[in-house]
C-alpha cells in the first residue's frame, strides 16, 4: 500500500486501523448467542469483561504491527 499520508495525521490512522479490529473482536464475541435469555444488565456486563478481556492482549500484541502500518501508510 502506498497512500503516505502526512505523519502528523498517523494517530488518525492508528485510531482507524485499532477500532477496526477491536470491533471485529467485539462484535464476533457479542454475536455469540447466550445461552439463556438473561437479564440484560448482566449479559451486558458479562459481555463487556469478555470482551474487553479478549481485547487486552489482542490490543497489546496488535499495536505494534498497527504501528509499523502506520509507518508505511504516511510520510514524514
Amino acid at each position: 500500500m502506498n497512500l503516505r499520508i502526512p505523519r502528523r495525521h498517523g494517530h488518525f490512522v492508528f485510531g482507524v486501523i485499532q477500532s477496526g479490529l477491536t470491533c471485529l473482536v467485539a462484535a464476533g464475541i457479542a454475536s455469540y448467542p447466550p445461552s439463556g435469555a438473561a437479564r440484560f444488565i448482566e449479559h451486558w456486563l458479562a459481555s463487556w469483561l469478555i470482551s474487553w478481556l479478549t481485547m487486552l492482549p489482542v490490543v497489546f500484541l496488535a499495536a505494534p504491527f498497527i504501528r509499523a502500518l502506520v509507518n508505511q501508510l504516511t510520510r514524514e
